[in-house]
């Protein structure tokens, strides 16, 4: 729930304690042995290649033809043998020029041809001479007889040769592979039309906290508008998930099961946030502790508190209810493994910066903080370590990651940066 810190939170059980909070590498390790069964060979469709962008290529895709699939000219010029090209150059007599598109006649010796970009190479032809490098530098007027001097040009000069770009029966693309506008273009040149895809997931979204309001709602004291629901929306949609929204759950248990279980037959996967701590109010853990999911602390900071496993056979996480937690726990854990999963959506670019000014962190657990990448290549933090500056989020481009063991950083370390 967002009103609820997370250092009260985090107090007291047997998790509050930095000695048996789990790593993030074995909380997303977790997270993907919970979502792989999603990825069964059923939950795949055929889409055209207009329909498949940003989804997941499902199988791997070998290359039917070669790219280019003929030898063609690199540039506008004049198709030479080599041959006849001694080293101070050669005056050669015109052949008919050879349109992109046509078929041209073999090239006779002692003769260049004019040649467009992309142009198949005629049959005696090994090089291309660009016309700007001819005397004269323009190509003639069709059916004139003319000349023109050449340079001396090595064989496979401007030319394209067949399969240097992608031999036909290689590998194109790999399963897993994220789709995008340039994945897509290689597809559409090797001439298929469709591809295998995973099918999107489809997730169902559950705010909980009595404190909470929806936006456009008056706002009684003591209550805080619903951010959660639609920043954790916007990134789920963002990333290539269909998202199911509930109404904002209150901390009656019987009231939150009953809400999931309408939905759950109907989803892939249930996330929920707020509810996950130690406090006595903390209702996704009531309802779903010991009966198919755990409730744990992550070596994290912000985003410790975790819930993860099943209700009703549907996998399950739980993030927590601050802000910036429960966004920060979607790029941590969700995002990358749909990524490793299923190929949507893209890694987040990871790049390595400089700060701009000192850092301090726990030493026991994986910082996150927000930030922003500046032109010069150093990276500046904005707000401080607290898990509700929503406003400090708004202003950020990246997130830098502090990993355990480090706890201070002076101006102008290094540090990775994942770029939002």
């Amino acid at each position: 729930m967002d009103t609820r810190q997370e250092g009260t939170r985090n107090g007291g059980g047997r998790h509050s304690g930095t000695h048996h909070a789990t790593s993030v590498e074995a909380h997303r390790a977790a997270v993907t042995e919970l979502l792989a069964p999603l990825r069964a060979a059923g939950r795949t469709e055929q889409l055209a290649l207009r329909d498949a962008l940003g989804r997941g290529l499902a199988e791997d895709v070998t290359a039917p033809v070669s790219l280019p699939p003929f030898a063609n000219s690199q540039m506008d010029g004049f198709a030479v043998s080599s041959m006849d090209m001694p080293d101070g150059g050669a005056e050669l007599r015109v052949a008919a020029p050879v349109p992109a598109g046509a078929m041209p006649a073999p090239l006779q010796p002692g003769t260049a041809a004019p040649i467009m970009t992309g142009a198949l190479i005629p049959a005696g032809a090994d090089a291309v001479v660009p016309v700007e490098k001819a005397v004269p530098d323009r190509f003639p007027a069709p059916g004139t007889d003319s000349t023109v001097w050449l340079p001396a040009t090595a064989a496979g000069t401007f030319v394209r040769s067949v399969g240097s770009d992608l031999e036909a029966g290689e590998r194109a693309l790999a399963a897993g592979t994220f789709l995008g506008p340039a994945q897509l273009g290689l597809l559409a040149g090797l001439g298929i039309e469709e591809v295998t895809v995973y099918q999107a997931l489809t997730v169902l979204l559950v705010t909980t906290g009595d404190e909470v309001v929806e936006p456009g709602q008056p706002l009684p004291a003591g209550k805080i508008y619903n951010s959660n629901g639609t920043l954790l929306e916007s990134a789920m949609r963002q990333a290539g998930l269909h998202v199911v929204r509930t109404r904002i759950a209150t901390d009656r248990p019987e009231e939150l099961q009953a809400l999931v279980r309408s939905h759950a037959p109907l989803v892939d996967l249930i996330v929920t946030t707020g509810g996950v701590s130690m406090g006595a109010y903390e209702v996704v853990r009531q309802v779903l502790e010991g009966h198919g999911a755990e409730f744990l602390h992550v070596a994290m900071q912000p985003g410790g508190p975790q819930g993860i496993g099943t209700f009703d056979g549907v996998p399950f996480l739980g993030f927590p209810g601050n802000p910036v937690s429960c966004l920060v726990s979607f790029e941590m854990f969700l995002r990358p493994v749909l990524s490793g999963l299923f190929g949507s959506p893209p890694p987040r670019p990871r790049v390595r910066a400089r700060l701009a000014h000192e850092l301090v962190s726990p030493a026991a657990k994986h910082q996150v903080r927000r930030g922003s990448l500046q032109p010069d290549g150093t990276v500046r933090l904005e707000g401080g370590e607290s898990s509700h500056l929503m406003h400090a989020l708004a202003g950020s481009n990246a997130l830098i990651h502090v990993p355990v063991g480090v706890s201070v950083l002076a101006e102008g370390d290094e540090v990775e940066v994942w770029m939002l």
